[in-house]
């Protein structure tokens, strides 16, 4: 999977956009493939979940380009990598 979003974002286009699970995302991150980072925060405590930032390998800097937060309370926070 990893060499295949690579040869994606070498090839000519746009930008890619990649939905999925915690397990797709973490893979994603753990082959350095992230470029933005758009998280939601959602104000419920549910105590478990799978966890996208799971055991990092090195430490990735993060700069916030924009944040909102919306009326139901969620917070919208769009981070791109710090280099």
């Amino acid at each position: 999977m990893a060499e295949e979003v690579r040869r994606l974002k070498a090839a000519r286009g746009g930008d890619i956009i990649a939905y999925g699970g915690a397990r797709f995302v973490s893979e994603l991150i753990r082959h350095d493939l992230i470029d933005e980072y758009h998280l939601f925060v959602n104000p419920v405590v549910i105590g478990a979940g799978m966890a996208i930032f799971k055991d990092p390998d090195r430490k990735i800097a993060l700069r916030l380009m924009e944040s909102s937060t919306f009326d139901c309370g969620i917070v919208s926070l769009f981070y791109v990598r710090a280099e």
